[in-house]
């Protein structure tokens, strides 16, 4: 089973990208975060002519998420992360796929940090704590994944001393990232590659991805459960290179088929 996670950028503005790289790769599970698109402009009838069922949560011009999958019923849980019934930003859905729970996630950026902006993150990273928390006490296989707008290490990032400042970075960021893994969770790709150098995201601005000056900010959680169950993680970071894509890549993981 193959579960991916790909911020898009815009979800119609970018959706040939799209398309096409569900077409080439078919990954069974898909993330999407940054739609940017409300709830009615989610281009449904263009992704289930490629094969795939949709559930999402959109919001204007900002934020949006959804779970794609290829041949698999969704079961939709929620589609708010717990904790504040006043944030209205559109940032988190969870559904039952496949006898996993996946949460696909957007962590806001937070920046300019300090600030209004840096304390939301923070805020909203702690609820995310305390939802994952509960979720293990589930006993269940479960993904949480998506965009986290976290550089958890300095590996993670092209020349770390220029992001010691911002909030992707920070240390109160990075100790938030810790204390949510620490619950139990395993990050896939250093799972998989302990390390080895691995972005997903590269800006639009300095020719980033030609000097592959990039960041590794799309995350995979996985819970003990499902961590046994990984035999293969990647970035289809050649996406990033295509015409009028986003400045994120996708990126995937593989599980056995014995979790079934």
């Amino acid at each position: 089973m193959k579960i991916a996670t790909y911020n898009v950028n815009g979800v119609n503005g970018h959706l040939p990208v799209l398309l096409r790289w569900l077409n080439e790769t078919k990954p069974d599970v898909v993330c999407l975060q940054e739609l940017k698109a409300p709830q009615e402009k989610f281009p449904e009838e263009a992704i289930r002519n490629t094969g795939y069922n949709a559930i999402w949560h959109g919001q204007k011009s900002w934020n949006g998420v959804a779970i794609l999958t290829r041949n698999l019923e969704i079961k939709e849980i929620q589609r708010a992360l717990p904790g504040d019934p006043e944030d209205i930003h559109s940032r988190y859905i969870e559904a039952l796929v496949n006898g996993i729970h996946v949460g696909c996630l957007y962590l806001p950026n937070g920046n300019p940090a300090p600030g209004p902006k840096f304390d939301y993150k923070l805020s909203w990273f702690k609820r995310l704590t305390v939802h994952a928390k509960e979720l293990l006490t589930k006993d269940i296989p479960i993904v949480l994944v998506g965009d986290y707008n976290v550089i958890p290490t300095e590996r993670d990032v092209y020349k770390p001393e220029r992001w010691i400042d911002d909030a992707l970075f920070r240390p109160e960021t990075r100790a938030a990232f810790e204390e949510l893994l620490m619950q139990g969770w395993t990050d896939a790709i250093r799972k998989l590659y302990p390390e080895d150098k691995i972005y997903t995201f590269w800006d639009y601005f300095r020719n980033a991805y030609g000097r592959d000056a990039g960041l590794r900010i799309d995350h995979f959680l996985l819970s003990p459960q499902l961590e046994k169950h990984l035999i293969a993680a990647g970035v289809d970071r050649h996406v990033r290179g295509w015409e009028k894509t986003s400045d994120h890549a996708p990126v995937w993981i593989e599980l056995n088929e014995s979790l079934y």
